[in-house]
């Protein structure tokens, strides 16, 4: 379903190649609705352009960026050349996820059990867009956060709950990985066992803290006594970091409180 608004001025817009021109290329502007545009052969390319086919051909997708809009006309013109290769890798990143999300959304939503209407489909399709810019960044939020995002919206939890489910099973969120080392020693007879439970909590505690399906996860290694490793997986590196902190200070207060000592180290001495 396209828009039916206007891009904006300056606005980075999916396009499809419709008809070539001596003067330049008709083209539809695929978000919104079909609109037609105008590339002129001036826009399509730095320096002199000879042959129109040598750079685009009938029905390519190109990404272009909005020169003017005249919504009375109904006329867009449109520049080729004003797109880098780094904003176009972007955009069309953006356009094949925002596709992915629409078939998400229609597939937890129009198979049974629920199977609603195609104007109940769209209804909360554009309450999503609408709370967070795009279909996708809806999804991405409801595996981080859970599905209370989608019932504060005003979507019905039967609804939410099946969202829910398609987004943890289809959205991968991006991730780092960052290791540390800690050195646990406990004197007591069964300080082996005292040990092995202590980076198990650590483990666990990471997990009762998880939300949804938020890419995060702490995983604990032996490696030699009395070292052991401890693993994090989280959204970001400065996440990454005070999980691998907290985590290593969970083992070490463990092993205090039964008579042990423990070190942490970020790299291993």
């Amino acid at each position: 379903m396209g828009r039916d608004e206007w891009p904006e001025k300056g606005e980075l817009v999916i396009c499809a190649v419709k008809e070539l021109k001596s003067f330049g290329a008709f083209v539809s502007v695929v978000e919104y609705g079909g609109k037609e545009g105008l590339i002129h052969i001036s826009e399509v390319a730095s320096g002199w352009v000879k042959h129109l086919r040598d750079y685009v051909r009938e029905e390519q997708k190109v990404v272009c960026k909005v020169l003017f809009v005249d919504a009375r006309r109904g006329h867009i013109d449109l520049s080729l050349k004003a797109v880098n290769e780094g904003q176009k890798r972007e955009k069309v990143k953006e356009w094949k996820n925002e596709k992915k999300a629409k078939k998400w959304l229609s597939l937890a939503l129009t198979n049974p059990p629920l199977e609603i209407s195609s104007e109940e489909l769209a209804e909360i399709e554009q309450k999503l867009s609408d709370a967070y810019g795009s279909l996708y960044d809806a999804f991405e939020d409801v595996v981080k956060v859970g599905k209370g995002a989608l019932i504060s919206l005003g979507i019905e939890e039967k609804h939410a709950d099946a969202i829910h489910l398609v987004a943890v099973t289809n959205v991968k969120l991006p991730s780092v990985q960052i290791v540390g080392y800690v050195e646990l020693t406990c004197p007591l007879y069964d300080g082996v066992e005292i040990i092995k439970q202590a980076l198990i909590n650590v483990e666990d505690e990471a997990k009762e803290k998880m939300e949804g399906g938020e890419s995060r996860k702490v995983e604990c290694f032996y490696i030699g006594a009395p070292r052991y490793k401890i693993r994090v997986i989280a959204s970001n590196y400065k996440e990454a970091e005070s999980i691998l902190s907290d985590a290593a200070n969970t083992a070490i207060e463990a092993l205090k409180k039964n008579g042990g000592q423990g070190a942490f180290y970020r790299n291993l001495p």
